[in-house]
Protein backbone atom coordinates (compact mmCIF):
# COMPACT_ATOMS: atom_id res chain seq x y z
CA UNK A 1 0.00 0.00 0.00
CA UNK A 2 1.28 3.38 -0.58
CA UNK A 3 2.22 5.71 1.74
CA UNK A 4 1.36 8.50 0.96
CA UNK A 5 -2.12 7.74 -1.72
CA UNK A 6 -3.25 4.93 0.51
CA UNK A 7 -3.67 2.91 -3.18
CA UNK A 8 -1.62 -0.07 -4.19
CA UNK A 9 1.64 0.33 -5.03
CA UNK A 10 5.00 0.01 -5.41
CA UNK A 11 6.02 0.42 -1.56
CA UNK A 12 8.52 3.85 -2.84
CA UNK A 13 7.79 7.35 -1.76
CA UNK A 14 5.88 8.76 -4.63
CA UNK A 15 6.22 12.36 -4.15
CA UNK A 16 3.79 14.53 -6.38
CA UNK A 17 2.40 13.35 -9.71
CA UNK A 18 3.50 16.77 -11.87
CA UNK A 19 6.76 18.10 -11.28
CA UNK A 20 7.20 20.88 -8.35
CA UNK A 21 6.84 24.56 -9.61
CA UNK A 22 10.12 26.22 -10.48
CA UNK A 23 11.71 23.09 -12.80
CA UNK A 24 10.86 22.82 -16.04
CA UNK A 25 9.02 19.54 -17.05
CA UNK A 26 11.72 17.53 -18.44
CA UNK A 27 11.29 17.27 -22.37
CA UNK A 28 10.81 13.62 -23.67
CA UNK A 29 14.02 13.25 -25.58
CA UNK A 30 14.66 12.18 -29.02
CA UNK A 31 14.89 8.46 -28.73
CA UNK A 32 17.23 5.67 -29.85
CA UNK A 33 16.21 4.30 -33.03
CA UNK A 34 16.12 0.47 -31.43
CA UNK A 35 18.85 -1.85 -32.05
CA UNK A 36 21.69 -1.73 -34.67
CA UNK A 37 20.32 -2.67 -38.01
CA UNK A 38 16.97 -3.46 -36.97
CA UNK A 39 14.07 -1.35 -38.83
CA UNK A 40 12.88 1.62 -36.77
CA UNK A 41 9.69 0.50 -33.99
CA UNK A 42 7.49 2.45 -36.87
CA UNK A 43 7.82 -0.02 -39.52
CA UNK A 44 7.49 -3.22 -37.47
CA UNK A 45 4.44 -1.63 -35.35
CA UNK A 46 2.55 -1.68 -39.41
CA UNK A 47 4.05 -5.27 -39.84
CA UNK A 48 2.55 -6.38 -37.08
CA UNK A 49 -0.53 -4.43 -37.53
CA UNK A 50 -1.08 -6.27 -40.29
CA UNK A 51 -0.26 -9.73 -39.14
CA UNK A 52 -0.71 -10.11 -35.42
CA UNK A 53 0.61 -13.43 -35.33
CA UNK A 54 3.70 -12.95 -37.03
CA UNK A 55 6.49 -13.70 -34.09
CA UNK A 56 9.45 -12.58 -35.45
CA UNK A 57 7.85 -9.35 -36.13
CA UNK A 58 6.82 -9.12 -32.66
CA UNK A 59 10.33 -10.14 -31.11
CA UNK A 60 12.18 -7.43 -33.52
CA UNK A 61 9.74 -4.61 -32.00
CA UNK A 62 10.14 -5.35 -28.57
CA UNK A 63 13.92 -5.74 -28.97
CA UNK A 64 14.04 -2.10 -30.59
CA UNK A 65 11.52 -0.66 -27.36
CA UNK A 66 13.28 -2.36 -24.95
CA UNK A 67 16.58 -0.30 -26.23
CA UNK A 68 14.66 2.31 -26.44
CA UNK A 69 13.37 2.43 -23.19
CA UNK A 70 17.35 1.39 -21.92
CA UNK A 71 18.48 4.14 -23.58
CA UNK A 72 15.75 6.93 -23.13
CA UNK A 73 14.75 6.21 -19.15
CA UNK A 74 11.61 7.38 -20.50
CA UNK A 75 8.69 6.42 -18.31
CA UNK A 76 5.75 4.20 -20.53
CA UNK A 77 8.39 2.78 -22.43
CA UNK A 78 9.29 -0.19 -20.49
CA UNK A 79 5.79 -0.71 -20.41
CA UNK A 80 5.42 -0.65 -24.12
CA UNK A 81 8.70 -3.27 -24.82
CA UNK A 82 7.18 -5.15 -22.66
CA UNK A 83 4.30 -5.97 -23.97
CA UNK A 84 5.70 -6.88 -27.06
CA UNK A 85 7.95 -9.16 -26.08
CA UNK A 86 5.23 -10.86 -24.29
CA UNK A 87 3.58 -10.48 -27.33
CA UNK A 88 6.20 -12.54 -29.34
CA UNK A 89 6.46 -15.41 -26.86
CA UNK A 90 3.06 -15.98 -26.60
CA UNK A 91 2.89 -16.82 -30.25
CA UNK A 92 4.24 -20.51 -29.02
CA UNK A 93 6.48 -22.23 -30.37
CA UNK A 94 10.80 -21.72 -29.87
CA UNK A 95 10.80 -18.23 -28.09
CA UNK A 96 12.90 -16.21 -30.42
CA UNK A 97 16.21 -15.37 -28.87
CA UNK A 98 15.27 -11.60 -30.13
CA UNK A 99 12.53 -11.41 -27.56
CA UNK A 100 14.74 -13.09 -24.80
CA UNK A 101 17.35 -10.93 -24.93
CA UNK A 102 14.88 -8.24 -25.18
CA UNK A 103 13.50 -9.13 -21.76
CA UNK A 104 16.93 -9.39 -20.77
CA UNK A 105 17.84 -6.03 -21.36
CA UNK A 106 14.02 -4.66 -20.09
CA UNK A 107 15.53 -6.30 -17.00
CA UNK A 108 18.47 -4.73 -16.60
CA UNK A 109 17.26 -1.18 -17.52
CA UNK A 110 14.43 -1.85 -14.58
CA UNK A 111 17.33 -2.85 -12.15
CA UNK A 112 16.12 -6.56 -11.95
CA UNK A 113 19.35 -7.74 -11.89
CA UNK A 114 18.11 -11.28 -11.50
CA UNK A 115 15.16 -11.42 -14.33
CA UNK A 116 17.86 -9.62 -16.56
CA UNK A 117 20.26 -12.79 -15.60
CA UNK A 118 17.56 -15.80 -15.88
CA UNK A 119 16.49 -13.63 -19.47
CA UNK A 120 20.06 -13.32 -20.46
CA UNK A 121 20.96 -16.81 -19.91
CA UNK A 122 18.05 -18.17 -21.60
CA UNK A 123 18.99 -15.89 -24.68
CA UNK A 124 23.01 -17.12 -24.35
CA UNK A 125 21.81 -20.87 -24.13
CA UNK A 126 19.24 -20.31 -27.23
CA UNK A 127 21.91 -18.27 -29.78
CA UNK A 128 25.58 -18.86 -28.01
CA UNK A 129 27.27 -16.90 -30.80
CA UNK A 130 25.19 -13.60 -30.41
CA UNK A 131 26.95 -10.64 -28.62
CA UNK A 132 23.35 -9.37 -27.05
CA UNK A 133 22.78 -11.53 -24.24
CA UNK A 134 26.25 -11.32 -22.72
CA UNK A 135 26.36 -7.53 -22.60
CA UNK A 136 23.37 -7.66 -20.59
CA UNK A 137 25.02 -10.67 -18.34
CA UNK A 138 28.28 -8.53 -18.00
CA UNK A 139 26.16 -5.99 -15.88
CA UNK A 140 23.80 -8.39 -14.33
CA UNK A 141 26.31 -10.48 -12.86
CA UNK A 142 27.89 -7.98 -10.65
CA UNK A 143 24.19 -7.06 -9.69
CA UNK A 144 23.67 -10.28 -8.36
CA UNK A 145 26.96 -10.43 -6.51
CA UNK A 146 28.18 -12.98 -8.99
CA UNK A 147 31.75 -12.27 -9.74
CA UNK A 148 32.87 -15.19 -11.82
CA UNK A 149 29.34 -15.36 -13.75
CA UNK A 150 30.94 -11.56 -15.21
CA UNK A 151 33.97 -12.96 -16.02
CA UNK A 152 32.84 -15.78 -17.65
CA UNK A 153 30.41 -13.36 -19.79
CA UNK A 154 33.52 -11.39 -20.77
CA UNK A 155 35.39 -14.24 -21.77
CA UNK A 156 32.86 -15.72 -24.04
CA UNK A 157 31.98 -11.95 -25.16
CA UNK A 158 35.59 -11.47 -26.02
CA UNK A 159 35.76 -14.50 -28.00
CA UNK A 160 32.17 -13.81 -29.86
CA UNK A 161 33.05 -10.62 -30.69
CA UNK A 162 36.06 -9.19 -30.23
CA UNK A 163 36.99 -5.45 -30.44
CA UNK A 164 35.40 -2.44 -29.11
CA UNK A 165 32.16 -3.69 -27.41
CA UNK A 166 34.28 -6.30 -25.79
CA UNK A 167 36.74 -4.33 -24.50
CA UNK A 168 34.62 -1.31 -23.04
CA UNK A 169 32.77 -3.60 -20.90
CA UNK A 170 35.82 -5.66 -19.97
CA UNK A 171 37.39 -2.06 -18.81
CA UNK A 172 34.40 -1.63 -16.87
CA UNK A 173 34.74 -5.23 -15.31
CA UNK A 174 38.34 -4.24 -14.17
CA UNK A 175 37.12 -0.82 -12.45
CA UNK A 176 35.05 -2.95 -10.44
CA UNK A 177 38.07 -4.63 -9.60
CA UNK A 178 39.79 -1.53 -8.59
CA UNK A 179 42.05 -2.44 -11.71
CA UNK A 180 42.14 0.86 -12.62
CA UNK A 181 45.58 0.86 -15.18
CA UNK A 182 44.34 -2.22 -16.64
CA UNK A 183 41.02 -0.44 -17.27
CA UNK A 184 42.11 2.75 -18.78
CA UNK A 185 44.01 1.21 -20.75
CA UNK A 186 41.55 -1.26 -22.09
CA UNK A 187 38.96 1.72 -22.85
CA UNK A 188 41.44 3.85 -24.52
CA UNK A 189 42.13 1.09 -26.88
CA UNK A 190 38.37 0.90 -27.33
CA UNK A 191 37.93 3.93 -28.31
CA UNK A 192 41.02 3.91 -31.08
CA UNK A 193 39.41 0.89 -32.17
CA UNK A 194 35.82 2.16 -32.56
CA UNK A 195 33.86 1.56 -35.99
CA UNK A 196 30.84 3.32 -35.44
CA UNK A 197 29.84 6.58 -33.05
CA UNK A 198 28.08 4.75 -30.71
CA UNK A 199 31.21 2.47 -29.62
CA UNK A 200 33.34 5.60 -30.06
CA UNK A 201 30.57 7.33 -27.51
CA UNK A 202 30.54 4.41 -25.31
CA UNK A 203 33.90 4.05 -25.11
CA UNK A 204 35.08 8.29 -24.65
CA UNK A 205 32.11 8.61 -21.83
CA UNK A 206 33.92 5.21 -20.28
CA UNK A 207 37.26 6.97 -20.33
CA UNK A 208 35.40 10.03 -18.96
CA UNK A 209 34.11 8.22 -16.33
CA UNK A 210 37.56 6.79 -15.15
CA UNK A 211 39.42 10.13 -15.69
CA UNK A 212 36.77 11.74 -13.40
CA UNK A 213 36.91 9.35 -10.60
CA UNK A 214 40.82 9.28 -10.08
CA UNK A 215 40.72 13.33 -9.77
CA UNK A 216 41.33 14.73 -13.03
CA UNK A 217 38.23 16.66 -14.26
CA UNK A 218 40.12 18.51 -17.18
CA UNK A 219 40.88 15.31 -18.59
CA UNK A 220 37.44 13.84 -18.10
CA UNK A 221 35.49 17.09 -19.73
CA UNK A 222 38.15 16.23 -22.81
CA UNK A 223 36.51 12.87 -23.01
CA UNK A 224 33.39 13.20 -22.66
CA UNK A 225 32.79 15.88 -25.04
CA UNK A 226 34.82 14.09 -27.34
CA UNK A 227 31.22 11.17 -26.09
CA UNK A 228 29.05 13.56 -27.20
CA UNK A 229 29.87 14.64 -30.68
CA UNK A 230 30.21 11.25 -31.55
CA UNK A 231 26.95 10.75 -30.05
CA UNK A 232 25.11 13.87 -29.45
CA UNK A 233 22.39 12.22 -26.78
CA UNK A 234 24.48 10.08 -24.58
CA UNK A 235 23.27 10.85 -21.48
CA UNK A 236 25.77 9.20 -19.52
CA UNK A 237 28.54 11.62 -21.10
CA UNK A 238 26.81 14.54 -20.53
CA UNK A 239 26.06 13.78 -17.16
CA UNK A 240 29.61 13.44 -16.69
CA UNK A 241 30.27 16.84 -18.57
CA UNK A 242 27.75 18.36 -16.06
CA UNK A 243 30.23 16.84 -12.92
CA UNK A 244 33.19 17.55 -14.55
CA UNK A 245 32.21 21.16 -15.10
CA UNK A 246 31.42 21.72 -11.45
CA UNK A 247 34.51 20.16 -10.57
CA UNK A 248 36.28 22.88 -12.36
CA UNK A 249 34.38 25.20 -10.87
CA UNK A 250 32.32 26.24 -13.49
CA UNK A 251 28.98 26.13 -12.17
CA UNK A 252 26.68 28.08 -14.55
CA UNK A 253 27.69 25.80 -17.34
CA UNK A 254 27.50 22.30 -14.93
CA UNK A 255 23.39 23.36 -14.09
CA UNK A 256 22.97 23.85 -18.03
CA UNK A 257 24.81 20.38 -18.65
CA UNK A 258 22.99 18.98 -15.63
CA UNK A 259 20.05 20.16 -17.79
CA UNK A 260 21.10 18.43 -20.76
CA UNK A 261 21.56 15.41 -19.01
CA UNK A 262 18.05 15.20 -17.93
CA UNK A 263 16.15 16.30 -20.81
CA UNK A 264 18.25 13.30 -22.59
CA UNK A 265 17.20 10.64 -19.93
CA UNK A 266 14.68 12.04 -16.80
CA UNK A 267 16.74 9.87 -14.47
CA UNK A 268 16.17 10.75 -10.67
CA UNK A 269 19.88 10.61 -9.71
CA UNK A 270 20.54 13.16 -12.71
CA UNK A 271 18.08 15.96 -10.61
CA UNK A 272 19.43 14.80 -7.08
CA UNK A 273 23.43 15.77 -8.34
CA UNK A 274 21.75 19.00 -9.92
CA UNK A 275 20.31 19.60 -6.60
CA UNK A 276 23.42 19.50 -4.47
CA UNK A 277 25.08 21.55 -7.03
CA UNK A 278 22.36 24.34 -6.42
CA UNK A 279 23.16 23.18 -2.42
CA UNK A 280 27.04 23.81 -2.49
CA UNK A 281 26.15 27.12 -3.98
CA UNK A 282 23.96 28.05 -1.43
CA UNK A 283 20.32 28.10 -3.40
CA UNK A 284 18.91 26.08 -1.34
CA UNK A 285 15.14 26.38 -2.57
CA UNK A 286 16.34 25.69 -6.17
CA UNK A 287 17.63 23.05 -5.01
CA UNK A 288 14.52 21.77 -2.94
CA UNK A 289 12.73 22.07 -6.48
CA UNK A 290 15.23 18.98 -8.21
CA UNK A 291 14.71 16.72 -5.23
CA UNK A 292 11.35 16.76 -5.74
CA UNK A 293 11.77 16.55 -9.03
CA UNK A 294 13.77 13.42 -8.48
CA UNK A 295 11.25 12.11 -6.62
CA UNK A 296 8.84 12.44 -8.82
CA UNK A 297 11.14 11.12 -11.89
CA UNK A 298 11.59 7.87 -9.42
CA UNK A 299 7.56 7.36 -9.00
CA UNK A 300 7.07 7.64 -12.72
CA UNK A 301 9.56 5.14 -13.61
CA UNK A 302 8.31 2.88 -10.39
CA UNK A 303 5.00 2.34 -12.10
CA UNK A 304 6.56 1.11 -14.94
CA UNK A 305 8.32 -1.34 -13.09
CA UNK A 306 12.03 0.15 -12.78
CA UNK A 307 13.25 -0.27 -9.09
CA UNK A 308 14.09 3.32 -7.22
CA UNK A 309 15.58 1.95 -4.07
CA UNK A 310 19.32 3.05 -4.75
CA UNK A 311 17.78 6.58 -5.93
CA UNK A 312 15.77 7.02 -4.06
CA UNK A 313 17.64 5.91 -0.76
CA UNK A 314 20.74 8.35 -1.46
CA UNK A 315 17.85 11.00 -1.67
CA UNK A 316 16.55 10.25 1.64
CA UNK A 317 19.60 9.81 3.19
CA UNK A 318 20.99 13.04 2.19
CA UNK A 319 18.06 14.86 1.92
CA UNK A 320 15.09 13.70 3.45
CA UNK A 321 13.99 10.64 6.07
CA UNK A 322 16.87 9.04 6.70
CA UNK A 323 15.12 5.99 8.30
CA UNK A 324 13.01 5.88 5.15
CA UNK A 325 16.81 5.33 3.10
CA UNK A 326 17.55 2.67 5.26
CA UNK A 327 14.18 0.52 4.95
CA UNK A 328 15.00 1.23 1.33
CA UNK A 329 18.46 0.20 1.26
CA UNK A 330 18.01 -2.86 2.74
CA UNK A 331 15.62 -4.05 0.29
CA UNK A 332 17.83 -3.18 -2.11
CA UNK A 333 21.04 -4.94 -0.61
CA UNK A 334 18.44 -8.30 0.57
CA UNK A 335 17.93 -7.92 -3.18
CA UNK A 336 21.52 -7.57 -4.74
CA UNK A 337 24.15 -8.02 -2.01
CA UNK A 338 27.17 -6.30 -2.53
CA UNK A 339 29.82 -3.36 -2.08
CA UNK A 340 27.60 -0.66 -3.86
CA UNK A 341 24.56 -1.82 -1.92
CA UNK A 342 26.49 -2.44 1.34
CA UNK A 343 27.93 0.88 0.87
CA UNK A 344 24.85 2.73 0.17
CA UNK A 345 22.96 0.93 3.22
CA UNK A 346 26.11 1.93 5.34
CA UNK A 347 25.23 5.41 5.01
CA UNK A 348 21.63 5.35 5.58
CA UNK A 349 21.99 3.77 8.79
CA UNK A 350 24.68 6.66 9.77
CA UNK A 351 22.69 9.20 8.49
CA UNK A 352 19.77 7.60 10.59
CA UNK A 353 21.85 7.75 14.07
CA UNK A 354 23.33 4.01 13.81
CA UNK A 355 26.78 4.92 13.24
CA UNK A 356 28.12 1.94 14.50
CA UNK A 357 25.67 -0.67 12.43
CA UNK A 358 27.35 1.22 9.51
CA UNK A 359 30.86 0.84 9.95
CA UNK A 360 30.70 -2.79 8.82
CA UNK A 361 29.09 -2.08 5.78
CA UNK A 362 30.96 0.97 4.72
CA UNK A 363 34.38 -0.92 5.18
CA UNK A 364 32.92 -3.49 3.27
CA UNK A 365 32.23 -1.22 0.34
CA UNK A 366 35.61 0.01 0.48
CA UNK A 367 37.71 -3.05 0.89
CA UNK A 368 35.43 -4.93 -2.06
CA UNK A 369 34.42 -2.16 -4.33
CA UNK A 370 36.02 0.29 -6.99
CA UNK A 371 38.72 2.50 -5.30
CA UNK A 372 36.47 5.80 -5.47
CA UNK A 373 36.59 8.70 -3.23
CA UNK A 374 32.68 8.38 -1.98
CA UNK A 375 32.95 5.77 0.13
CA UNK A 376 35.93 6.48 1.39
CA UNK A 377 34.13 10.01 2.08
CA UNK A 378 31.56 7.90 3.82
CA UNK A 379 33.73 5.53 5.87
CA UNK A 380 35.92 8.67 7.01
CA UNK A 381 32.45 10.32 8.39
CA UNK A 382 31.74 7.09 10.38
CA UNK A 383 34.69 7.10 11.72
CA UNK A 384 34.61 10.73 13.03
CA UNK A 385 31.22 10.40 14.24
CA UNK A 386 32.37 7.42 16.45
CA UNK A 387 35.00 9.51 17.67
CA UNK A 388 38.10 7.62 15.72
CA UNK A 389 39.82 10.61 14.72
CA UNK A 390 42.77 8.70 13.12
CA UNK A 391 40.74 6.65 11.32
CA UNK A 392 38.77 9.51 9.94
CA UNK A 393 41.39 11.82 8.83
CA UNK A 394 43.24 8.98 6.85
CA UNK A 395 39.93 7.90 5.10
CA UNK A 396 39.19 11.51 4.39
CA UNK A 397 42.28 12.56 3.09
CA UNK A 398 42.27 9.33 0.74
CA UNK A 399 38.66 10.94 -0.99
CA UNK A 400 40.30 13.84 -1.42
CA UNK A 401 43.15 12.47 -2.94
CA UNK A 402 41.29 9.87 -5.19
CA UNK A 403 39.27 12.99 -6.35
CA UNK A 404 39.21 16.48 -4.64
CA UNK A 405 36.12 17.35 -6.54
CA UNK A 406 34.00 13.81 -6.17
CA UNK A 407 31.21 16.04 -5.02
CA UNK A 408 30.50 20.01 -5.19
CA UNK A 409 28.61 19.98 -1.72
CA UNK A 410 30.69 16.47 -0.01
CA UNK A 411 34.03 17.37 -0.63
CA UNK A 412 34.04 20.86 0.69
CA UNK A 413 32.59 18.91 3.97
CA UNK A 414 35.74 16.53 3.79
CA UNK A 415 37.97 19.81 3.88
CA UNK A 416 36.07 21.23 6.61
CA UNK A 417 36.07 18.02 8.41
CA UNK A 418 39.77 17.46 7.96
CA UNK A 419 41.02 21.13 8.94
CA UNK A 420 38.96 21.20 12.08
CA UNK A 421 40.96 17.51 13.04
CA UNK A 422 43.95 19.43 12.71
CA UNK A 423 47.52 17.47 11.51
CA UNK A 424 47.90 14.00 13.44
CA UNK A 425 50.28 14.49 17.21
CA UNK A 426 53.17 13.18 17.06
CA UNK A 427 55.01 11.48 20.08
CA UNK A 428 54.21 8.84 22.97
CA UNK A 429 50.60 8.88 23.99
CA UNK A 430 50.49 10.88 27.59
CA UNK A 431 50.92 9.01 30.60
Amino acid sequence: MDRETGRPGTGLRTGPRTPPAGVARTPRPRLAQGVPGAPPPGERRERVRRAPADRASWAVLGAALAERAARSGAPGAYTEAERALQRALAQGGTPDVRALTGLAVLAAARQDWAGAVRWGEAARDRAPGRVGAYRVLLEAYPGTGDAEGADRALERLRKVRPGPVAEVAAAWVHRERGWREDAEATVYDAAARAATPAERAAALSRAGDLAWERGEAETALARYEGALRAEPEHDGAAAGRARALAGLGRSEEALTAWARARAAAPRPGYAVESGELLLALGRSAEAADHFALARHQAAALARDGVRQEPALGRLEADHGDPAEAVRLLTEEHRRHPGPAASGALGWALHKAGRSAEALPRLRAAVKDGPNTARPAYHLGMVHLALGERGAARRQLTRALRLAPQFSPLHAERARRELAALGEPAWGPPPA
